[in-house]
């Protein structure tokens, strides 16, 4: 049976500074995390010892292949929640912890944005009067720039990769129909075709199927092997082709239609007809250049489908493997049962009136916003004032965003995302490295996903490795934290 889908999801915000002078983004994003973290009793940094960002899960790099920089000389924390903070080219990024189903994680992305709300509070107090940075929860600059918003899947070792990708592909081009951003015009293309309004913020950026780079020639399937776990029984598949999400109905969908798909990959599942695209990157941009939803895609046998009747096509068989194998790869049984039952509902409205989802997903809320004042106004969609607004959708200020005046459908509790600020998941081995961030900082030297180092007074250091993501939780471990007064009892304990 597939292993649970441990996820998470990395977002890379936009930054600007207003009246900011010669502040560059990178010192802005400096600014942001570092006034965040000075409010913490320490700041316990990022552990280095195990990136390897450039290998590749094919076992080779193409010629000219340029890997991931690691930016070990930038500001990198780690919070109390499990979470990383960082800069990350230029952008401040948050990396949520790992999470054990998607409604989880969508909890933990929203405490992301109450973080980088509050990061921008903190750097104005240590700003010049009339300075401020600001900060948008979006893909793209309008200026041929995009940043990342990635996600993170734990799947078996031993799927073959070629497997993933040639299933995985025709997911990836085709479900921005409910989880993109939405976007004013186009980037990145030589082409003369003329595109007001698209679907993805980022679908006009990838130009390879397969590669591991993530800022030049970006592929569909990214190949970096990293697995920040056991390396002999996980690897962890790291997707850089989706959008960031406000709408919490299209985050549970992009990430819990995807962990089916890889469940059903997993398990080598394939009830029904071959899905392979014949060209997948001219496709992506196809799906996303028609917000009428009738763009079609070509398969490799010739047939052709709308990106709306593809994902159906993947639904079916979803449902047909639950019914089969069950849900234990989602984490959560209830939450699997409700990807279903909101994939089913989204697709039969796209179908239908894609406008009735207009406070579920973002690009349906948006074109709606936009056409609304392009006709009062009668501006044409090139109009500046509507790409100031596309941009203004996505500010994380909740004096600013038009996001947050919307009323979208509300999947978590605000008060269960204000716990998620601070404190970590109790499902995955976020919560041993979140606890003994709370109880013992000033005796942790760094800490990254797969272990925490301590310094208790003795040499060596002590690192506590965290192989396996689904140990380390609060039904393991809660125990063990109680009474303990120290980090040493902690590490004796550990040990026994």
């Amino acid at each position: 049976m597939a292993i649970t889908k441990v996820c998470g999801i990395e977002t890379e915000y936009g930054v600007h500074a207003v009246s900011g002078g010669d502040l560059s983004p990178t010192t802005a994003s400096s600014l942001l995390i570092n006034g965040y973290v000075a409010r913490l009793e320490r700041r316990i940094g990022w552990d280095f010892e195990d990136e390897s960002p450039g290998r590749d899960a094919r076992g080779f790099a193409r010629d000219g292949a340029l890997p991931p920089e690691v930016e070990t000389h930038l500001v990198n924390a780690v919070l109390t929640n499990g979470a990383r903070y960082y800069v990350d080219h230029a952008h401040p990024e948050y990396s949520t912890p790992e999470c054990s189903n998607p409604l989880e994680l969508v909890t933990f992305d929203r405490a992301g944005e109450l973080i980088l709300a509050r990061s921008m509070e903190a750097a104005r107090h240590l700003l010049p009067p009339g300075e401020e940075i600001v900060v948008y929860k979006n893909n793209s600059d309008g200026k041929g720039n995009s940043y990342g918003t990635h996600e993170n899947y734990l799947v078996d070792r031993a799927v073959p990769f070629a497997r993933i990708v040639q299933r995985l592909t025709p997911h990836f081009v085709t479900r921005q129909v409910f989880t993109g951003a939405g976007k004013v015009g186009q980037e990145n293309t030589d082409s003369d075709e003329r595109v007001t309004f698209q679907l993805s913020q980022r679908a006009d950026f990838f130009e390879e199927e397969v590669g591991l780079e993530t800022t030049l020639k970006r592929p569909i399937i990214n190949t970096r092997d990293e697995p920040h776990a056991d390396p002999q029984k996980y690897r962890r598949l790291h997707v850089i082709v989706g959008d960031a999400n406000l709408a919490e109905v299209a985050t549970f969908l992009k990430v819990g239609t995807t962990a089916f798909v890889l469940a059903m990959i997993e398990d080598d599942f394939d009830a029904g007809r071959d899905l392979t695209l014949a060209n997948p990157v001219a496709a992506i941009r196809a799906v996303s250049h028609d917000p009428d939803l009738h763009a079609t895609v070509e398969l490799v046998d010739g047939a052709r489908l709308t990106g709306v009747e593809l994902q159906w096509e993947l639904f079916i068989r979803a449902r047909k493997y639950a019914e089969e194998r069950g849900l234990s790869a989602l984490g959560d049984e209830e939450v699997g049962r409700q990807v279903l039952e909101r994939w089913e509902h989204v697709l039969g409205a796209l179908e239908s009136d894609p406008g009735s989802l207009s406070f579920e997903l973002d690009w349906v809320a948006k074109r709606r916003l936009l056409e609304g004042y392009r006709e009062r106004h009668g501006l044409a969609w090139t109009d500046r004032r509507l790409a100031a607004l596309d941009l203004q959708y996505h500010d994380v200020r909740p004096s600013k965003s038009l996001f947050g005046r919307l009323h979208m459908e509300r999947l978590v509790s605000e008060e269960a995302v204000e716990r998620a600020v601070t404190e970590p998941p109790e499902t995955t081995r976020a919560f041993f490295r979140g606890r003994c961030l709370q109880m013992f900082a000033s005796a942790i030297v760094a800490a990254n996903w797969d272990s925490v180092v301590f310094d208790v007074g003795a040499d060596p250091l002590r690192r506590v490795p965290m192989m396996e993501p689904l140990r380390g939780t609060a039904a393991h471990v809660a125990t063990l934290f109680k009474g303990c007064e120290s980090p040493t009892d902690l590490l004796e304990r550990l040990g026994s």
